[in-house]
């Protein structure tokens, strides 16, 4: 059986990737025709979102791998949101709007609904959603945003599947007085400026500095780290998959904007501060969920980072993680049956 699987791949995101390796790691009786931003082997190109990839007709392969296919899902991330862009609602809306011209079942697996800031993002989000066949959510906040919805179907509450892919607990991540900093490159300049200032504060007191990043392809990304390398001697390391980034995690806590570099944090059992973009979106949902500090990058309080009890926080993460286990196996036990 033949479904096509839709997701931000090919932008060299390690937590983009993984959530791609998932399905095919997990769904070995599917055969999965992975669109990507830049396809390489036997993954296809997008559907066209606009004039200029309508026109350079690399759909076509695409357009006839989903008259082929049995359905269309949607692997996970958080594909419908116009926190960072508008544009990102359109782009899936579209790939769906096609999916059911050919009146091929939706499936949205394992994903982030909103928070949404324009009306257009939220009401192309919410077309999408009332024509699926099969709707799971990994966080809470997008289960309630869901709520009020008229929805064919019901929702599934799971949890993120990467963390089905990454080891257990291991005490020995634990590293006295070192924190661990995960950028995100779509940060403004007077966030990072706010960032950076915190850091600045925390290698003040004596504290080590490691930081860690999940696109190093991206040039931004890649400057700040070299930039914080520099100014604080910090440890640099580059992480390719979610399991890189678990081999290279360690410390007291782990200060990330990123949402699954919070995922590797709580699956090595270390604490971590979530710098969201806006209250309730994924990271900060999964924070709350946690135990863990939730903040905007003006609300970083170095003193609360050094004084926080963080081996009470470490113990909480043992149970939580368990928990989140059971929900992403029902997750996919829910998905297996709508699709194989």
């Amino acid at each position: 059986m033949q479904y096509l699987l839709i997701g931000n791949y090919g932008v060299k995101n390690a937590g983009d990737d993984i959530l791609r390796d998932y399905f095919l790691r997990r769904f070995l009786e599917v055969e999965w025709r992975v669109l990507s931003a830049a396809p390489s082997g036997d993954e296809l190109p997008r559907l066209p979102a606009g004039i200029r990839s309508f026109f350079s007709f690399r759909w076509l392969k695409t357009v006839n791998a989903l008259r082929k296919s049995k359905g269309v899902v949607f692997g996970g991330g958080s594909l419908f949101t116009d926190i960072e862009s508008v544009s990102a609602c359109w782009i899936w809306f579209v790939h769906a709007l096609i999916a059911w011209i050919f009146r091929k079942p939706i499936f949205l697996a394992f994903q982030g609904i909103g928070p949404f800031r324009t009306r257009v993002g939220e009401t192309l989000s919410k077309w999408v959603v009332c024509h699926s066949s099969f709707i799971s959510v990994r966080d809470e906040a997008s289960f309630e945003r869901l709520k009020g919805w008229k929805k064919n179907t019901d929702v599934v509450q799971t949890f993120d599947p990467s963390i089905l892919l990454l080891d257990k607990q291991k005490d020995s991540f634990r590293t006295n007085n070192v924190f661990t900093f995960i950028p995100r490159f779509s940060t403004s300049k007077s966030q990072e400026k706010l960032i950076v200032h915190a850091l600045s504060g925390l290698v003040k007191s004596g504290v080590a500095l490691r930081v860690l990043s999940l696109q190093p392809d991206d040039v931004r990304e890649h400057e700040l780290c070299i930039n914080l390398r520099d100014a604080f001697r910090a440890d640099f390391h580059i992480a390719r998959s979610l399991e890189d980034a678990l081999n290279s995690i360690s410390g007291t806590c782990v200060i990330t904007q990123r949402y699954h570099g919070a995922i590797v944090a709580a699956t090595a059992g270390i604490p971590f501060v979530a710098i969201r973009q806006r209250e309730g979106d994924k990271l900060d949902a999964f924070a709350r969920r946690s135990g863990c500090i939730s903040a905007p990058a003006e609300s970083l309080d170095v003193s609360q980072l050094l004084e926080n009890p963080w081996e009470k926080a470490a113990e909480n993460l043992t149970f939580i993680r368990e928990e989140l286990v059971r929900e992403a196996e029902f997750g996919e036990r829910k998905l297996s049956l709508q699709i194989i």
